[in-house]
């Protein structure tokens, strides 16, 4: 290569400026992509506790809907119209 080249000004202030930025970009995006990864496991694991949740309110639902029919059916059986 000719070393006229490398006295050009373009060579030798602009390309390695333009270097550092294209480092620092790539190095910034890596970072992103980190913290992506620590929302998306963030993120995961809310889903699952909410399924959790919803599972236990769906079981809690179920027996209050028992009791409700177990209390009218001793409502029925000591009703006091019937004596």
């Amino acid at each position: 290569m000719n070393p006229a080249v490398f006295q050009i000004p373009f060579v030798q202030t602009a390309l390695p400026i333009m270097f550092t930025i294209l480092i620092a970009v790539w190095v910034n995006n890596k970072a992103f992509d980190g913290i992506n990864r620590r929302l998306d496991d963030m993120r995961d694991g809310f889903n699952r506790r909410m399924e959790e949740i919803v599972k236990r309110l769906d079981r809690i639902e179920s027996k209050l809907d028992d009791h409700e029919r177990r209390i009218m059916r001793v409502e029925e059986r000591t009703s006091p119209l019937r004596a």
